[in-house]
């Protein structure tokens, strides 16, 4: 049994019934034993039941009582953490903070942790999907199959073409590995640059105005920052080739989406593979009338593997961050 000492004593040990809430959709969905190891440390666990991501007004209401939150990428900025004044841990399901005012809980000696590592695979393996599937217009094909529509369709390759990562993280590194796999010239840029790591594996280092120039596909694997947020904009998309395809399973902030949007329209590049927009699901009707985009439900992390890996990483971070 585990002891604390007196003035850290677990919060269910001192008597208290304790709330959380719990967000991601996908958490427990393949091992709802994760509700069993939360209900068993003493907590009583609010759902999301919304079948969909929480807005500031819902996040607000449910996280009204609780003292910890398993989220995903609902709002938890300063209004809402504000409404939360009993909030003692914020445990990440996934890896981007990007949705969390980390200087509000810094303030507040919110505890934040992140489960870092848990869905890389799991990411690299979508974006390297989206790749193929704008590639290779295989949406496009099926659509048409089941209308009957055995008519050829002409695609481009992928091997032996050019990657652009941005972001070397552990996703980006990743890719990397199916890059290598698909016999491509590997060109990345991060701002954290590993000369021995890069070499060994050898790709070289561009800066992102090259990597649009030059590259055949840019994948994104970056965090989203007031220095990143718009970083493929519109002059970036004009300098990428005719034949390059855009992926993103990172943050919808990174692509100024109204100057993809136009490309797409114009043709002005192949193609491009969403997991993530600035607004899920899109509100302008132009995005599901193309032809040349395949579209996600920021789902590149959820599969029966990495969703179990996360959730397990989220709860021990949870309950060691509540001291149970």
């Amino acid at each position: 049994m585990r002891r604390f000492p007196a003035q850290i004593l677990p919060i269910s040990a001192q008597g208290v019934f304790v709330k959380i809430l719990v967000t991601p959709r996908s958490f427990g969905k393949t091992n709802p034993e994760l509700f069993d190891r939360l209900a068993q440390a003493g907590l009583e666990v609010i759902r999301n039941d919304t079948g969909g991501i929480l807005s500031a007004e819902q996040m607000k209401e449910k996280l009204a009582d609780c003292a910890g939150v398993i989220l995903g990428v609902d709002p938890m900025d300063a209004p809402v953490l504000a409404a939360a004044p009993a909030l003692k841990a914020i445990a990440k399901y996934g890896v981007g903070l990007d949705n969390i005012d980390l200087a509000a809980c810094k303030e507040r000696g919110i505890a934040v942790s992140r489960t870092v590592g848990a869905n890389s695979n799991a990411v690299a393996d979508y974006a390297l999907t989206l790749m193929l599937m704008v590639a290779r217009k295989a949406g496009l094909i099926d659509r048409r199959c089941r209308q009957k529509d055995w008519g050829k369709i002409t695609s481009i390759d992928l091997y032996g073409k050019t990657i652009g990562i941005i972001g070397l993280g552990a996703i980006g590194r990743c890719v990397v590995r199916r890059a290598q796999g698909f016999g491509m010239k590997i060109l990345a840029h991060d701002v954290v640059w590993d000369d021995a790591w890069t070499a060994k594996e050898g790709v070289e280092r561009a800066d992102v105005d090259r990597i649009c120039r030059e590259a055949d596909f840019i994948t994104l694997h970056t965090v989203l920052t007031d220095e990143t947020r718009n970083l493929i904009n519109a002059q970036r998309l004009a300098s990428m080739k005719k034949t390059a395809v855009l992926i993103n399973t990172a943050r919808g902030g990174l692509i100024d989406e109204a100057a993809l949007l136009a490309a797409l329209k114009e043709g002005s590049i192949y193609g491009a593979g969403l997991d993530v927009f600035e607004q899920e699901p899109p509100a302008d009707p132009a995005w599901y009338e193309l032809d040349n985009l395949v579209m996600g439900s920021h789902c590149s992390s959820s599969t029966a593997g990495a969703t179990e890996t996360m959730g397990n990483m989220a709860v021990d971070n949870l309950l060691r961050d509540l001291g149970l």
